[in-house]
């Protein structure tokens, strides 16, 4: 018993330099409000305006209620993660709830024999599956950013190549990327959802306001392989599940997170009606040209000219929340690795550095939509539909009579879906990316 409380020792001795402090003792914890806008705009991003791309390899029948049902499946995922951190904290009896990667760890060492050996593998598993979700989520905002601010600036005339494009949205990306505090960021996520918000409006307005095509032109049902794509997209879009615990233990009052009106219900209510509505109607629209963001098939007019711009803001407002996650897992293990004496100054400097990585790496991104499905389908599917049924499984089987039938056959279905989605779209993604690259001589 005192090997395994010396044991665990060590990651709660650790969890304080990466996880958020107890409710109590956060500087600066948010309300309801400020909690539910840093979600709304954590889920709304080129992911919203992907769905046409989306809808357009699911088809018009199937991708609305795969649609809904990947929203139900992870958001129930979701409580998963909550119910299974919070039982962990009971266990525990810490005074805050554990970060997903120590849920997972500590999920796996109250398992059985075997699978305890694995829990030190499985916390660094999930944290570097976060990190590089996130940052990819960061290089995907790059590309997005860029490929409608270069559309503009050829529809006036100037013919500026991409890459050059991208080095100027560097420093605007850079500057929010340099604030610390969660609360901060709560007007630059405000300011984002406005943008996001308004552009959807206006883009819909342009999709609505002439006679739709005929729906019998649009695919109903598609091929497997274009339903894979549809999966990548469709997960990418609602993974938001490395958010969901520091955003609740930043909250004043972290039982309004998950109650049944709870800023994570309401949220992502909202979010899937917005998704549907925007993939359904965007690719009724613009069918087979549907772009990997709805705002490529604007046309030349200064009103689209203005959403575009505006998107791009709000998604270039959204990368520090999504860079948040990244460096709240990285930056206290690099300080000790660095034993730097001036840690703010130090931690500027490292975001700094990840931010350049990001850059690069969506330099070489030659396809929006693609690299969208490929994110979602490698890492975000890991994430948001294997990791918390699993968990589940371990910690239901903590007393003799087990998960329970039912509990068992639920999360046994969803790990296959995952599984089949990992692999399905992660193949088809990498395929049509090579195929890609071979096209454009890159």
């Amino acid at each position: 018993m005192s090997k395994d409380a010396e044991k665990g020792s060590k990651p709660q001795e650790n969890a304080k330099s990466y996880a958020p402090p107890p409710s109590n003792a956060v500087t600066h914890p948010t309300n309801f409000c400020e909690t539910l806008i840093h979600l709304f705009k954590g889920n709304i991003g080129p992911g919203l305006f992907a769905m046409g791309d989306a809808f357009k390899n699911g088809g018009m029948i199937l991708a609305p209620i795969l649609t809904i049902f990947i929203a139900i499946v992870s958001v129930h995922c979701q409580h998963i993660l909550l119910s299974c951190s919070k039982r962990v904290k009971e266990i525990q009896k810490t005074e805050e709830c554990p970060d997903y990667a120590e849920t997972v760890e500590k999920c796996f060492e109250m398992g059985p024999p075997k699978l305890r050996r694995c829990a030190g593998i499985m916390r660094t598993s999930v944290n570097i599956f976060i990190c590089v979700t996130q940052l990819g989520f960061c290089c995907i905002y790059f590309v997005f950013i860029t490929s409608n601010i270069t559309q503009i600036l050829h529809s006036y005339g100037f013919g500026w190549d991409r890459r050059l494009v991208m080095m100027i949205a560097f420093l605007p990306i850079l500057l929010p990327s340099l604030i610390t505090k969660l609360k901060l960021l709560s007007p630059v996520s405000l300011i984002a959802n406005i943008c996001m918000l308004f552009s959807l409006i206006v883009t819909m307005y342009y999709a609505l306001r002439e006679k739709m095509p005929d729906i019998k032109e649009r695919s109903m049902v598609t091929t497997p392989g274009q339903l894979a794509l549809y999966f990548g997209t469709a997960i990418f879009a609602f993974e938001g599940i490395a958010l969901v615990l520091p955003l609740m233990n930043e909250m004043k009052k972290p039982s309004n997170f998950d109650r049944s009106f709870g800023v994570l219900n309401v949220g992502m209510t909202l979010v899937t009606l917005l998704f549907s509505f925007a993939g359904f109607f965007g690719y009724w629209k613009w069918g087979e040209e549907v772009g990997g963001s709805l705002t490529l098939n604007l046309p030349h007019h200064w009103l689209a000219d203005v959403v575009k711009t505006l998107v791009s803001v709000g998604v270039l407002l959204g990368y520090p929340l999504q860079f948040f996650v990244a460096i709240q897992i990285m930056w206290p293990n690099v300080l000790k690795l660095c034993n730097c004496k001036k840690p703010l100054i130090g931690e500027l400097f490292f975001r700094a550095a990840l931010v350049i990585l990001t850059f690069l790496i969506a330099e070489f991104v030659p396809n929006l939509g693609l690299f969208i499905s490929l994110i979602g389908a490698l890492c975000s599917t890991t994430l948001a539909l294997v990791f918390p049924p699993l968990i589940e499984l371990i910690l239901r089987n903590e007393n003799s009579k087990g998960p329970g039938v039912m509990v068992f056959i639920k999360n046994i279905v969803i790990l296959l879906v995952a599984l089949l989605g990992f692999a399905t779209g992660s193949y088809e993604s990498i395929a049509n990316m090579i195929r890609e690259f071979q096209t454009n001589g890159l």
